[in-house]
């Protein structure tokens, strides 16, 4: 894209310009807020199940999934709104009220006297992350423009999901030493406080959605609603390859909620101590979090079609393996993790640069909302499914489920996925 001839500038009179580099201060400040976004999320990914039945005694397999789907579908509808706000309210207002909803969470999961209680603090969590990790998604990609969308979701990804690992890795560990609460889940009172604080110096990126949209080589088609009804109607299921972008998010989140649930429980009834647990939980997403970084370049290079169905079917051998060296649960988990965090990072990064691709500026933020409504319903889909499979058939069942379906939806993606003219 070719800079104007007489430059943009913003509502205090700062030039506007789109790209990395040109952006690299702000966009590191939302790197960094997204690091504090996935710590705190990452604070139940090892304690919270067995805290489920360790502390107040839970027997129900779905009863103890029931965070994740509280945390998931409010999470899911919070994406959808998120989009439809941006038409309202700005970015950085958004950003912000998520954190002020967010600061509730740590307290309550290190001092809450009932299991209702902490499904109370993950609809309050799934608020926090549909506003806050919706914003850094779309003021990265505001402020860097077409041609970096694969890198620039690579590293918001990278950053919150390396962070979800890390701090999955960091709590299965003082859970150790200090106990399932409250030591492990107060490190996020840090990450709110750090991530509110930065919130508030970084930018708005009204003005370079703007500049974005007033250079944009393919105008809005007239009669085209930009609206959310239509958006949504457009993204879920009328556009081939934005279908097959959400129905691939659905798919891949199913599997994160899946293993969020099932994978404490299962290696720990397989002989596995809580720090050996954690190591499993914490390995997964910080692969697929720093894993990000050069698929999301190579998003850009490639296309996104490749990386996509190549990562769910890397995905599903991961849940093969999972059960294939159950005897040996310590190598089962780290290997089943591996490739889980490695495919998770071909496929994330790829599916947003799709969709971005394929939604005109106009309407990308709802687009966007959109396919992440789709790929955050997985999460409760994946806890649901778990629940109730776990409880009908064990634990084994539900990793079988898992790979089936990620092996189709890889094929459907094959299937319905075009690539964008810029990539092919």
């Amino acid at each position: 894209m070719n800079a104007p001839t007489t430059e943009p500038t913003d509502a205090a009179g700062r030039p506007v310009r789109l790209g990395l580099r040109e952006n690299r201060l702000q966009f590191t400040l939302l790197v960094l807020v997204n690091v504090c976004v996935g710590g705190l999320v990452g604070l139940e990914r090892t304690t919270v199940p067995l805290i489920g039945t360790e502390t107040f005694g839970l027997t129900s397999d779905l009863a103890v999934f029931s965070f994740i789907i509280a945390f998931g579908t409010t999470k899911a509808l919070t994406n959808l709104a998120a989009g439809a706000l941006t038409a309202r309210f700005r970015r950085k207002q958004l950003l912000l009220t998520g954190w002020l909803i967010g600061i509730p969470v740590p307290f309550a999961f290190a001092w809450a006297p009932s299991w209702g209680w902490i499904v109370a603090a993950n609809v309050l969590l799934g608020l926090n992350q549909g506003l806050t990790w919706s914003m850094t998604v779309n003021m990265k990609i505001d402020l860097v423009g077409p041609a970096r969308r694969g890198l620039a979701t690579g590293l918001n990804e990278a950053a919150g999901y390396t962070a979800v690992g890390v701090t999955a890795l960091f709590t299965g560990y003082l859970a150790t030493t200090h106990g399932l609460r409250p030591v492990p889940e107060l490190i996020g009172v840090v990450f709110v406080a750090a991530g509110l604080a930065l919130s508030l110096v970084v930018r708005d990126t009204a003005a370079h959605v703007a500049l974005e949209l007033a250079h944009h080589a393919k105008p809005l088609p007239t009669g085209e609603s930009t609206g959310l009804k239509a958006t949504f109607a457009r993204t879920s299921w009328r556009n081939r390859s934005l279908r097959g972008a959400s129905q691939a998010g659905l798919v891949n989140n199913l599997n994160d909620g899946l293993t969020w649930g099932v994978f404490p429980l299962l290696f720990t009834d397989h002989g596995l101590g809580l720090a050996a647990v954690g190591l499993i939980k914490g390995l997964y997403p910080i692969l697929w979090g720093l894993g990000q970084i050069p698929t999301g370049h190579l998003a850009d290079r490639i296309g996104r079609r490749p990386l996509i169905v190549t990562g769910m079917l890397v995905q599903s051998a991961g849940f093969v393996l999972a059960l294939a060296l159950l005897e040996r649960p310590l190598l089962a988990g780290i290997l089943s993790a591996v490739l889980l965090g490695l495919g998770t990072a071909m496929v994330y990064p790829a599916l947003i640069a799709s969709v971005s691709d394929h939604a005109h500026p106009a309407w990308r933020a709802n687009a966007l909302g959109t396919y992440r409504f789709w790929r955050d319903i997985g999460y409760a889909a994946g806890a649901l499914v778990a629940g109730i499979l776990a409880d009908a058939f064990g634990l084994n069942a539900t990793v079988i489920a898992a790979a089936v379906l990620t092996a189709g939806s890889g094929l459907l993606a094959a299937r319905w996925i075009t690539e964008h003219p810029t990539h092919r």
